[in-house]
């Protein structure tokens, strides 16, 4: 399974991009908050991504951060939300947003996504309530600071997503932020953090 795309940003549409890796044109349906993170044509770009298949499709979803991979996870695994109404989610919230909403049950936060009615919102605060205060978001946990989607939040769920507990990953990022400087980016980051949690 393709689990991350490093490579260069070459191409978009209203809910898709291409990503150029070494050649190789990936096509990732993406939210509207991840393409606007991904910047301008030709700027380096990673990817999380999760591979959905079905029985006539195989597409990879894209992600700005682990965490919105994980929402995505969580929200397609409750009925009637599929991978379009999750991006459309996605799209409307941050995964900020979206966990203050299913905690404190509000439904219609939810119901401001694009083909999202009320009922569904409903069954998506009820089956995520208890989930959604175990999930970390784009913006960690030592580090909470950090603004979601930056380098240091992207790097702590990258080294929560290789296995290392949250507190672990945070400590390491914060690690590596002092070393490297606050403009880091995302690859040194997580080069410099996964040392330090290893060692």
């Amino acid at each position: 399974m393709i689990a991350r795309l490093s490579g260069t940003f070459e191409d978009f549409g209203p809910d898709w991009a291409v990503i150029d890796v070494q050649g190789v044109g990936y096509l990732v349906h993406c939210s509207a908050r991840t393409l606007q993170a991904l910047g301008v044509r030709g700027d380096r770009a990673v990817v999380f991504t999760d591979l959905q298949v079905s029985e006539n499709d195989m597409r990879l979803i894209g992600f700005a951060s682990a965490s919105e991979r994980d929402w995505f996870r969580l929200l397609t695994a409750v009925q009637g939300v599929g991978s379009k109404v999750a991006l459309a989610i996605l799209s409307a919230l941050t995964t900020e947003e979206l966990q203050r909403a299913c905690a404190g049950g509000d439904a219609a936060m939810v119901a401001r996504a694009n083909g999202v009615g009320p009922k569904l919102a409903s069954r998506i605060v009820n089956e995520l309530k208890d989930k959604a205060g175990a999930l970390p978001t784009a913006s960690g946990l030592a580090i909470a600071a950090a603004p979601a989607g930056s380098a240091a939040a992207d790097a702590v769920s990258a080294l929560q997503n290789l296995g290392f507990k949250p507190p672990v990953a945070s400590a390491a990022v914060a690690k590596a932020v002092d070393e490297l400087g606050e403009g880091a980016g995302l690859n040194d980051l997580v080069r410099v953090a996964l040392k330090r949690a290893a060692g």
